[in-house]
């Protein structure tokens, strides 16, 4: 053990720099290893392209003029998202099927008034009617369970270059603690998305837990390289043709005779085993072990060869069967 004094609160502090009031910096040390979390990179493209596809979804779903942006993408705890949500927002869970894991879709009251009142002719360019302390009705609740299809219609077309997946809706909630998908203390994804229609508008956020990226983490991670998703066409171009230049032995099996295990073993230096194989007769080439093609047995001068009849890559089912 070291003779040297430990670190006091003090000289941490003193070290992590200037700490909001009611935080020390054990605590700093602490919280920050919770929200730690591994940078995406294709998921902000994923993101981008579910930006483009929601301006003409919603475009046709309003038939008014809709303009989608990205406030901020994220990171933090799921049980503080939960706990900062504000009131009067619906949740809508999700299930993303191949994944079998949930995520979260928020819509604030703005959005969800604005979306009402234009779905019901409301006059463009005036501000939507909000009364808040009152709860959603039916008909308020059927128009923005619509909103949400379409928005998961696009957030399931954003992720197919990628990964094919579908988010299918699950229910409804407007108490955040019916919607915890999550343990509290897990990581998780937060996209803000603000709509602005004319005058109307709002706010809709998209959380995706770590747990539910996990099954495409290794493609997410990837960097974006060229115009095809996540893929690097110039890398493989070189492989293609590197691989078509490569030299491989081709075998002629001129003929297969079982022998019995004694006889293998009394072959000596001097013997000789006749092959049956002929003028004309079929033969088998094979890559060490894969057979590619029959051919028939011939000569050409003073050296043999074979002539090639049958491309067996061409009949996997014959193969096989």
């Amino acid at each position: 053990m070291s003779d040297e004094p430990l670190l006091d609160p003090e000289e941490i502090n003193a070290l992590l720099g200037d700490l909001p009031a009611g935080n020390d910096g054990i605590e700093r040390i602490i919280s920050s290893g919770l929200v730690s979390y591994e940078r995406l990179p294709m998921l902000e493209i994923v993101f981008d392209r579910l930006v483009r596809l929601m301006s003409t979804t919603l475009r046709n779903f309003t038939s008014d003029n809709v303009e989608v942006q990205i406030d901020g993408i994220v990171s933090l705890r799921f049980g503080d998202y939960l706990g900062a949500l504000p009131q009067g927002a619906m949740i809508g869970v999700v299930k993303a099927r191949e994944w079998d894991n949930y995520g979260l879709l928020v819509v604030d009251s703005a959005m969800i008034y604005s979306v009402v009142d234009v779905l019901l002719g409301g006059r463009r360019g005036t501000a939507a009617m909000r009364v808040e302390g009152r709860a959603y009705t039916s008909i308020e609740r059927k128009l923005v369970e619509r909103l949400v299809d379409v928005i998961l219609g696009d957030l399931s077309a954003a992720f197919e270059p990628l990964c094919p997946v579908s988010f299918a809706f699950e229910r409804l909630e407007v108490n955040a603690r019916f919607a915890a998908i999550s343990r509290l203390s897990n990581a998780a994804v937060l996209v803000k998305l603000r709509v602005e229609m004319e005058d109307r508008g709002g706010r809709v956020e998209l959380l995706l837990p770590y747990a539910t990226l996990e099954p495409v983490r290794e493609l997410l991670i990837q960097q974006f390289m060229g115009e095809k998703f996540g893929r690097d066409s110039i890398w493989e171009t070189h492989l293609a043709e590197e691989l078509l230049q490569t030299d491989v032995s081709l075998d002629v099996v001129l003929d297969d005779q079982p022998l019995p295990l004694s006889a293998v073993i009394g072959l000596k230096p001097g013997d000789r085993i006749t092959l049956m194989a002929g003028a004309d007769s079929p033969v088998r080439l094979r890559c060490g072990d894969v057979p590619l093609f029959e051919g028939t047995l011939g000569r050409r001068r003073s050296a043999l060869a074979v002539r090639i009849e049958t491309d067996l890559k061409q009949r996997p089912a014959e193969a096989t069967a």
